[in-house]
């Protein structure tokens, strides 16, 4: 072709009817895929039962679709030959694979992801060092709203100023290819509670029967009831991993040390309002050991004996 006096390489009728041809079909995908997007929105969100999930695969259902049309669509535009097509398609996955090799694994991460059922959005995770709600899964990128770490962990890298399990702030995106690199930990897919603990320690003078009473009693009331459990959940989690019979009722452990009696609390919650429920938990049982006496042991020091002293006056 002569243009501007310039003979172009490679540029003919029928190169530029293909071009033409590949802007208005990824045109269409894209304007066809955007509308898609925008109608399943409005139908969810005027259904009643329908949650952040339904919306999440429904959009994600269309972007896998407009992700594998645009490939396809642009090969069988412009490779008519199958030979031509192979040769094509075999040295750009062989450039791919050297230039790309963290996109390609985090793309087949995804995938992985979808297949083995990792996670999903609004689940609460660990991954790469995040803890968090994932909000967004992206084909390269998990996106998670991060949370703080209870203190016993409080040090781990990143460090954290919020000391327990609530929002920092802080959206923070994550390659998919660490779950190949590193353990996922998943708060929310197969059972939406977990066991807390709290530990108090009391003095060896104070009642301690009492003391565990009142432990157990603050429990009972802001502790997920073991009976509110659905029975399926409980049989789920036991058939599917094999696990004996769990018992969701608090008990109180005894730990015997060189300062103090720890009484230690064992319950289950929710995996979401966690620090509400400790709060709650701490504000009763403070309030019941006062009426009784019973105070929180701290480290102290007795004085045991002490040397002779002699007292001299001046000579």
């Amino acid at each position: 072709m002569h243009f501007l006096g310039i003979d172009w390489v490679g540029l003919n009728a029928d190169n530029r009817r293909k071009l033409l041809l590949s802007l208005a079909f990824v045109a269409v995908v894209l304007v066809v895929s955007r509308l898609l997007r925008w109608l399943i929105g409005v139908v969810l969100n005027s259904t009643e039962h329908a949650t952040v999930q339904s919306k999440f695969w429904m959009r994600q259902a269309i972007s896998l679709l407009a992700t594998i049309l645009l490939p396809l669509g642009l090969l069988s535009i412009w490779f008519s030959d199958p030979t031509r097509l192979a040769t094509a398609l075999g040295l750009v996955s062989a450039g791919l694979a050297f230039a790309l090799q963290q996109p390609v694994t985090a793309l087949a991460s995804y995938f992985v992801i979808l297949r083995g059922g990792t996670f999903t959005v609004g689940d609460r995770i660990s991954m790469g060092g995040v803890r968090g709600d994932v909000i967004r899964l992206g084909f390269i990128q998990t996106t998670i709203m991060e949370m703080g770490q209870p203190p016993a962990v409080e040090d781990a890298d990143p460090a954290m100023w919020v000391k327990s399990r609530q929002f920092t702030g802080r959206i923070v995106t994550v390659s998919n290819a660490k779950i190949f690199a590193e353990p996922v930990f998943n708060y929310t897919r197969d059972f939406p509670y977990i066991w807390e603990e709290m530990a108090i320690p009391i003095t060896y003078t104070a009642d301690r029967v009492a003391a565990e009473r009142i432990i157990l009693a603050a429990a009972g009331a802001h502790a997920i009831p073991p009976d509110s459990i659905a029975a399926e959940a409980k049989r789920d989690l036991q058939d599917r991993f094999g696990v004996t019979p769990v018992d969701f009722t608090p008990h109180v452990y005894y730990r015997i040390t060189d300062n103090w009696l720890e009484l230690t609390v064992r319950f289950a919650v929710h995996l979401r309002g966690i620090r509400n429920v400790k709060d709650a938990m701490a504000r009763d049982i403070l309030t019941e050991f006062d009426k009784l006496g019973i105070g929180i042991a701290s480290s102290t020091y007795d004085i045991v004996g002490l040397p002779p002293v002699e007292l001299r006056g001046p000579r």
